[in-house]
């Protein structure tokens, strides 16, 4: 009898997912993969994948053009994402068979009149004092690179390592390799985490995470439009543009497909409603910057809800009263470029239990009271041990670390 018990306990843990991952956006499934290809367990709890913010986003890779004033730390982690993305890119288009758009051209930034430079410049004279690499250009020179740019701006520069991704061809390249790995779909909502049966839970759920765990985690709605060149050719413009159009900030990417992404609003609002207002603001910025934009066929205009948080960065790391359930959101406005570096410590921390010191500045904790600082998987003891070794020698792949 007690081995009969005995047995049946085994074959219960054996059954036991050692991560569920709640959401499937890119940073649930980017985590899912890297857990499932170190040979953990894996679950993914999402009834729409990748039907959340991402499935709106431009897709943008800028570390740069994004280093804010007051957000030190949040650009730290930015860069040290960016930097992983070449490899990340390359590992994924290989575990997938799929490409997923990612572009390297860099990243105009541009003022139409006197005004919108001041205002630019004054950004990016704190981004050069960082060290960051902005080039400033004269008008002509903004032409020399980008034909297709208005003849009345009045200046720019250039971020030549902020690049570009496709979100609506990341994340099925996402999910094909997260279940290429192991991971299993499980195409149901979570409304309360003790639905969930897990060693680990970690909760990427987006504007959803605030429901689930309580942390402040709210909608900021950004409506965004689709553009296309006409007659299936390639858009005229090869950069990323992003810039201030008579007070309206704009940016514009191009796919090579001839789409282009022209956005996006920031409004404290939960909706999703298009407004005739929005558009025509996107729509007479994004013209003013480059005229040719006229012509274009407008395909889609959507909104969408990123999921914002009071300090603009994102939460990462175990929730001070639950070690086991491990927070991945809140990423903003940087959710696709925060993708790899959001995987690798997420999964370390699976792992071993121990957290990198890049969490340190993004915990729950600084949300929940000073009380609850430091109580790491390490210092609790319970919960979240880390789970290297329990499935064998890991696997050796190419790519599985990246400096």
């Amino acid at each position: 009898m007690l081995t009969g018990r005995s047995e049946s306990a085994r074959s219960s843990d054996r059954a036991r997912p050692d991560v569920a991952v709640v959401g499937a956006g890119p940073i649930g499934l980017a985590i899912a993969w890297r857990c499932a290809a170190r040979g953990l367990r894996v679950v993914v709890h999402d009834p729409e994948p990748g039907s959340g913010a991402s499935a709106v986003a431009a897709g943008m890779l800028s570390p740069v053009a994004e280093a804010y004033f007051g957000e030190r730390q949040l650009t730290g982690l930015l860069l040290a994402s960016a930097a992983r993305w070449p490899a990340f890119a390359a590992e994924l288009t290989a575990a997938s068979g799929t490409g997923i758009g990612y572009r390297t051209e860099g990243t105009l930034m541009v003022g139409l009149t006197g005004d919108d430079l001041a205002e630019a410049r004054r950004l990016w004279a704190y981004q050069q004092g960082l060290g960051l690499p902005v080039t400033p250009l004269r008008p002509s020179e903004l032409r020399d690179r980008e034909p297709a740019l208005a003849p009345r701006l009045r200046g720019g520069a250039l971020a030549p390592t902020d690049h570009q991704v496709d979100p609506r061809r990341l994340v099925p390249a996402l999910r094909t390799a997260a279940q290429r790995a192991g991971a299993v779909l499980v195409p149901q909502a979570v409304a309360h985490l003790s639905d969930v049966d897990a060693a680990v839970t970690v909760v990427a759920a987006g504007c959803g995470a605030a429901a689930l765990t309580g942390l402040p985690v709210r909608p900021v709605k950004g409506q965004i439009l689709r553009l296309r060149a006409p007659d299936g050719v390639a858009p005229g413009f090869r950069h990323v543009i992003r810039g201030y159009a008579d007070g309206e900030p704009v940016y514009l990417v191009p796919r090579a497909d001839g789409e282009v992404v022209l956005g996006a609003t920031v409004e404290e609002r939960a909706d999703t409603t298009v407004t005739a207002g929005a558009v025509q603001r996107l729509l007479r910025a994004g013209v003013d910057l480059l005229p040719e934009l006229a012509e274009y066929d407008l395909v889609e205009a959507v909104a969408g809800l990123r999921p914002g948080t009071p300090d603009n960065a994102p939460i990462l790391g175990p929730l001070p009263d639950r070690p086991d359930v491990l927070a991945a959101t809140g990423h903003h406005r940087h959710g696709i470029v925060l993708t790899p570096i959001t995987a690798d410590l997420i999964t370390e921390l699976v792992l071993d239990g121990v957290p990198d010191p890049l969490l340190a500045p993004f915990g729950p904790e600084r949300f929940v009271g000073a009380g609850s600082a430091g109580r790491t998987p390490a210092a609790t003891g319970g919960g979240l041990g880390g789970l290297r070794g329990r499935r064998g020698p890991e696997p050796t792949m190419e790519g599985d670390r990246w400096s």
